[in-house]
């Protein structure tokens, strides 16, 4: 895991919240995601650890922080790492 900035189709990516990242470009263009309250419709949108990221995926809403950007998808328990769940402790 590193610092720095990644894009954020790729994040999605490596954070497995997307099987492929075709699929995570394309749920960036055709729905209204969000890096710290700002909406972004742009797969080459940079995000970096500290940033909230709230989308939709399938029924639900997701918000979650960014805490770190991996090289490479690793395996799902390598995934949950890089992120905060923010809707569990808002709950």
């Amino acid at each position: 895991m590193t610092t720095g900035t990644i894009r954020i189709d790729l994040w999605l990516w490596h954070a497995r919240f997307f099987k492929t990242r075709s699929i995570a470009a394309k749920a960036i263009k055709g729905s209204r995601f969000r890096i710290n309250r700002q909406i972004v419709s742009k797969t080459s949108q940079q995000v970096r650890p500290g940033d909230v990221l709230t989308f939709p995926r399938g029924k639900e809403i997701c918000v979650i922080e960014v805490l770190a950007i991996a090289e490479r998808r690793g395996p799902a328990g390598e995934a949950r790492q890089l992120y905060k769940n923010l809707e569990a402790a808002g709950a």
